[in-house]
């Protein structure tokens, strides 16, 4: 992992692009190189070594993080008195959720933190999180923003010197008694959500799966690298989406336990009712973030309990027409009283028919929401 004045150079670039209103955010970062091991170890071993899959003597704990229309989740465990805490994610800039969730567990040192994508309701907090505590890695996909928030995430791991890395599928690592493996992205184009950083956590014999907010096609392309995506926990793919979380996913994975990160009545209508019914057909079990607040899974790598900090339950919903089989000739269309359409819930094929949207425009609002 190599660190150098391109660092800096893409940052001012960035930045510079960002005030003239040039930037595009369709291209990946240039000449952003990984950083040298710092006088620290890093806590990666390398790439090539085949992860362990010992049982551990202590829990890991996974804190789905309630930080509102956002994702954040915490990672914590310790071998032979070394302690580890992972962040996967960061939350919105608008809040202080995850710096303060980081503070109340008594954090100081963040040993890998990873940014999925550079959208601003992953990375929000992530500048702050580099700025209050000690972390030892970032982790980006690669791909571009021209946003301020992922301006300052830059700035944060440049100005603090810490360690950055682009993983790619096929990467292995072990961290202590806890096996990560990367699924994806194994290239990127420009394309931040369908390339967010996938990737797997083993300890012991207790799995969980991560994909921030990747695509359907994202979800196909690791079923045919033929990798090993079967797992115990699945957190939802773009806070329980339409985009995200197939048929042929979810058998690939066969989860115990759905996950999901999502704001109490977002505008955005995640989860998606669809996704909720398929996953409730299958009988797995769902939490999210929006009904349960802060979920907290314990495992020792063998067996595991769930603590929520509310107690609600998601709303019985019936299985669709569409998920037995049965065609449905109103699929879902959400149009308010006066005949406008909703551009906020309105499925693909009503927000096509809009005046100057058209199929291209209404791909990105789907996939912006």
């Amino acid at each position: 992992m190599k660190k150098s004045i391109y660092l800096l150079i893409s940052l001012f670039i960035i930045i510079l692009l960002s005030a003239c209103g040039e930037a595009e955010n369709s291209g990946q970062i240039e000449n952003l190189p990984s950083s040298e091991s710092k006088a620290k170890e890093s806590l990666l071993e390398d790439e090539k070594t085949s992860a362990q899959h010992s049982v551990p003597d202590r829990d890991l704990k996974v804190h789905f993080i309630d930080v509102g229309q956002g994702d954040s989740t915490l990672l914590q465990f310790s071998d032979h008195e070394q302690e580890y805490a992972i962040l996967i994610d960061a939350g919105d800039f608008t809040g202080t959720e995850v710096i303060d969730y980081l503070k109340k567990e008594k954090i100081k040192v963040v040993d890998l933190a990873i940014g999925t994508h550079p959208d601003a309701d992953h990375i929000g907090q992530l500048d702050e999180v580099i700025h209050s505590f000690d972390v030892g890695e970032v982790w980006l996909s690669g791909n571009n923003s021209d946003s301020d928030t992922f301006a300052a995430v830059l700035e944060a791991i440049n100005r603090e010197d810490v360690n950055y890395h682009e993983p790619r599928s096929g990467e292995q690592y072990d961290i202590g008694p806890l096996a990560l493996y990367v699924l994806h992205p194994k290239e990127i184009t420009g394309d931040g959500n369908k390339e967010s950083i996938s990737i797997k956590i083993v300890y012991g014999n207790i799995s969980f799966i991560f994909t921030g907010d990747a695509s359907i096609e994202s979800e196909k392309e690791m079923i045919d690298r033929g990798m090993d995506l079967k797992a115990d926990f699945l957190h939802l793919g773009h806070h329980g989406a339409a985009t995200s979380t197939s048929e042929r996913f979810l058998e690939a994975v066969s989860p115990k336990i759905a996950i999901y990160s999502a704001g109490a009545d977002n505008p955005y209508g995640h989860p998606d009712i669809d996704v909720i019914n398929r996953i409730k057909s299958r009988g797995i079990k769902i939490y999210g973030t929006d009904i349960h607040g802060t979920i907290v899974v314990a495992t020792d790598g063998r067996n595991f309990t769930i603590n929520t900090e509310r107690e609600e339950k998601l709303q019985n919903k019936t299985v669709s027409d569409n998920e037995t089989g049965k065609q449905n000739d109103e699929p879902n269309k959400k149009i308010s009283e006066n005949g406008c359409i909703d551009i906020d819930n309105a499925p693909i094929e009503e927000l096509e028919k809009i005046i100057h949207i058209g199929p291209e425009r209404a791909k990105e609002v789907m996939e912006g929401r």
